[in-house]
């Protein structure tokens, strides 16, 4: 059996399904499929050879299932293998039947007492299954697992999410390149993990992502991107920050404004917050920045020797601005002639 938690992380469920070490029942919930399809499609592969899939595989859909069909379904007998599979998909679409409320809920009759042969997985794809009984009683029983697959929320979390996936593809990446395929990419993990899974293919393990394959493979440039042009303004090199929007202009579909003013505000909120900062030491800034990397924290640094405090208030208001403006809120012009007129008011802010 899987271990008894309610939440359970993805690699330690991915360990145990590879260890068939499988519970009766799944509940995977949340608002990013990635996990939720990875998961139910390890758990097919390793509960059931390819020659046992015909007659002990069931995969109902919300929109068209009944929830007592997939009871059924579960109680049914293995055929010539160890266990069944059923899967419900879509479980956000499993309509209460008129007159007899056929709802996520009744699974609780089944969850009191699951058939020790099948493993039922319930892949519910927008936020938490909404069936507290169904739920109370999986904890109360310890019959099931739920695991909840949640969205990356902030840049920081998408770059350790990428460190992390590239260290278990068996390969390395720096810092420039995270942020590259970060803000080209942006959290769409099944697309991210692709072009990964394509750049380790071409290096072979153990070797490292660099910006120059990124750019070879991927088709982002290396010198003209998001994490380019924070560089520039960090230096207040004027030059480089308008190539960089010319490009940008140029390439609308890969540099879409609003993607590089919030990463802006990111980078100039971390910098003002160095400022504020009365204690100056690195783990206290660290703490204050919100961020794990010495390498980041000095970019920080770097900025706020050559930003003063009022600057970065000035900078923050700026952005704001800019992003409200892009989003056509009080303004029609160019998007790119507003990134200009932003760039240009913080390279002069004093």
């Amino acid at each position: 059996m899987a271990e008894k938690k309610e939440t359970v992380t993805y690699s330690s469920l991915a360990r145990d399904i590879k260890a068939h070490r499988f519970s009766t029942i799944y509940v995977l919930q949340g608002d990013e499929p990635y996990y939720i399809d990875k998961l139910q499609e390890l758990i097919i592969a390793q509960a059931l050879d390819e020659s046992e899939r015909d007659f002990n595989l069931d995969i109902h859909y919300g929109d068209t299932a009944r929830v007592t069909d997939v009871i059924n379904s579960c109680k049914q007998y293995p055929t010539f293998a160890e266990r069944r599979v059923v899967v419900l998909r879509e479980a956000q679409l499993v309509a209460k039947q008129a007159g007899h409320k056929d709802d996520l809920n009744l699974f609780r009759h089944y969850a009191d007492k699951p058939a020790p042969s099948t493993v039922l997985v319930i892949c519910h794809k927008e936020g938490d299954l909404k069936a507290k009984e169904f739920i109370d009683v999986l904890r109360k029983t310890g019959t099931g697992v739920v695991f909840t697959s949640s969205r990356v929320r902030n840049d920081r979390d998408l770059r350790s999410v990428i460190t992390s996936y590239v260290a278990q593809a068996g390969a390395a990446i720096d810092v420039k390149s995270v942020q590259m395929l970060g803000d080209y990419i942006g959290p769409d993990l099944s697309r991210l993990f692709g072009e990964i899974d394509k750049l380790v293919l071409l290096i072979g393990n153990g070797k490292s992502i660099t910006p120059e394959l990124i750019e070879r493979n991927v088709g982002i440039s290396k010198d003209f991107n998001n994490f380019e042009l924070e560089d520039a303004l960090r230096t207040r090199n004027a030059a480089k920050a308008y190539r960089i929007i010319d490009y940008f202009e140029r390439n609308p579909k890969n540099n879409p404004v609003i993607v590089t003013v919030s990463m802006l505000f990111g980078f100039f909120s971390g910098v003002l917050l160095v400022r504020a900062s009365k204690d100056k030491s690195p783990q206290a800034l660290m703490a204050a920045t919100g961020t794990k990397s010495q390498w980041r924290l000095e970019k920080f640094m770097e900025a706020s020797r050559n930003y003063s405090t009022r600057a970065c208030v000035n900078i923050i208001s700026y952005l704001r601005e800019c992003d409200a403006r892009c989003k056509g809120i009080g303004s029609r012009q160019n998007e790119y002639a507003l990134l200009r007129e932003l760039v240009f008011k913080i390279l002069n802010s004093q």
